[in-house]
């Protein structure tokens, strides 16, 4: 240990670090974490790893446990060879939504960014995922890193049974549907080692049986008047509880082709797709949160005498660089930064708490001038999602500093119309159309199966239901159409409806491979 830093009282002096200086470090800014901003986190491991393995583990959309895959590989060689010609930086860290919560820290960086990362991750987005509503129904932080072990065991093994090809087909198929695969409204049973290896047993032993049992309970097909088949219709559709928004799920459950190991890769990459959706609606509010909370701890550190300005100043372009938002006539500009916009809301909210103006106490009167702004901020980690955190807390002040305003862009018209600026009205349009633009829901193809029949042409219809005119491409949408046709063995057609007036708009359909 450095003397001349403990006498001075700073955590580390140079950019060097070692272990000693990471304790050290890691014990001052759990206690202004905890102490300070209250937060509530997950017992915390932190990891030191090379910049190769951060590429390996992003690459392998962020799990350190990942199964293999081709275009892993093909996204490692990407983010390599941008990295190695400078022509893109790494992330200086990696977080795992698990308990404990793992914190990835790259060897090479100095000892200020580790302490800055720190902050971020092993505090920041570690209370978030903690308290988060979404993450606290739809995750199961306690068992994700052992399913994700057991899950690249089993692949790795299907692998030496089946062959790499074989595998790889499947994982091809099943990746391509990846994100019409989650349940949006039911929630998905709590994962257990004990009672995962059961059911893939109880599964074994079910294939081995000659016929399908929901088959027999289904009514038969005869011929019969129009009233009839209606009927028979709703009954199909009870009976395979249809519409379903689980494309994998109901691939898993009914194709009748595949094989019990292929029906498990199905579950293991729907299972993947589920975890990760919650981090897809809280993308502003997650990586605000953890913004405002290295911003705030590092800030604290730095009057309390315990880093140097040396250490402060490389922290603050790092920030910088990481909040920077182009405005919307700068060649850089392409969309709204999440970490500027998350990070300007959280410290808005603590303005509007602590130093209110007539117009926040319009707006906000519950919470303009309260004085508890580290409450209330954690109030709204807790309750909310993207979309409904900026339909809540965004307000005119910010809008004007960000210099915000809506486009119209109709198809029908050569030129965009500026339909909302800064006025009452503009205020409240701004608001709902950046909540709308953020809701992972309502810019996600809404595709489900609509219907099949069973007992006679086993064809597979699907419904997509057509938001404000945007229809799928045709290239991606019959590419896609081909991989779920090889999971369910039969013919797929796919059904575009108008959402207002249910009018059919397109229709598409893929016969025998």
């Amino acid at each position: 240990m450095d003397n001349r830093t403990v006498t001075s009282g700073l955590l580390f002096e140079s950019s060097d670090w070692n272990f000693d200086t990471l304790s050290r470090t890691y014990d001052a800014i759990e206690e202004v974490a905890l102490n300070d901003l209250g937060l509530d986190v997950y017992p915390n491991q932190m990891e030191i790893i090379s910049s190769e393995q951060m590429l390996d583990a992003y690459s392998s959309i962020g799990m350190p446990l990942m199964y293999r895959h081709w275009s892993f590989g093909k996204h490692f060689v990407h983010e390599e060879q941008a990295y190695r010609t400078g022509r893109r930086g790494l992330a200086y860290e990696l977080v795992i939504n698990s308990n404990p919560c793992i914190s990835y820290l790259m060897e090479e960086n100095t000892m200020a960014m580790q302490a800055l990362v720190t902050a971020h991750a092993a505090f920041g987005h570690n209370h978030f995922f903690k308290n988060n509503y979404l993450f606290q129904q739809w995750t199961d932080a306690a068992a994700i890193l052992n399913y994700m072990e057991f899950a690249k065991g089993y692949i790795t093994r299907c692998e030496e049974m089946h062959g790499l090809t074989a595998v790889e087909a499947i994982l091809d198929s099943a990746h391509a549907i990846m994100d019409q695969s989650v349940f949006r409204y039911r929630r998905p049973p709590r994962l257990s080692l004990a009672r995962e290896r059961e059911r893939i047993r109880e599964r074994l032993e079910y294939e081995e049986r000659t016929f399908n049992d929901l088959w027999r309970t289904l009514p038969q097909r005869n011929e019969a008047n129009s009233s009839e088949v209606d009927r028979e219709l709703l009954e199909r559709k009870k009976s395979l509880n249809l519409p379903e928004e689980n494309l994998l799920y109901f691939l898993e459950k009914n194709s009748l082709i595949l094989e019990p190991w292929q029906r498990e890769i199905l579950r293991i990459v729907r299972i993947v797709a589920q975890y990760f959706y919650p981090q897809r609606q809280t993308k502003v509010m997650n990586e605000g949160c953890a913004t405002f909370v290295h911003y705030t701890i590092m800030n604290t550190l730095f009057d309390r005498g315990q880093l140097s300005e040396g250490a402060m100043l490389e922290m603050l372009a790092s920030h910088s660089n990481v909040v920077f938002q182009p405005s919307f006539d700068d060649p850089r500009f392409s969309s709204i930064n999440p970490y500027a916009l998350g990070f300007a809301m959280m410290q808005d909210i603590q303005r509007i708490c602590t130093e209110p103006t007539s117009e926040d106490r319009d707006w906000f009167p519950d919470m303009a001038g309260n004085g508890d702004w580290r409450g209330t901020l954690k109030e709204a980690w807790a309750n909310h999602r993207d979309e409904s955190f900026i339909l809540q807390y965004l307000s005119p002040a910010l809008m004007r500093k960000m210099r915000m305003f809506v486009l119209d862009d109709e198809s029908s018209s050569k030129h965009y119309q500026v339909s909302a600026i800064h006025d009452e009205r503009g205020y409240e349009n701004v608001r709902a159309v950046l909540a709308a633009n953020l809701d992972v829901g309502a810019n996600q193809p809404d595709i489900q199966v609509a219907d099949v029949d069973l007992l006679g042409d086993r064809h597979l219809r699907l419904q997509h239901t057509i938001h404000d005119g945007v229809v799928l491409s045709e290239g991606s949408r019959d590419a896609t159409m081909r991989h779920i046709r090889r999971l369910w063995g039969y013919d797929v057609s796919l059904a575009g409806v108008d959402g207002r007036s249910g009018r059919v708009v397109y229709e598409a359909s893929i016969g025998e491979l």
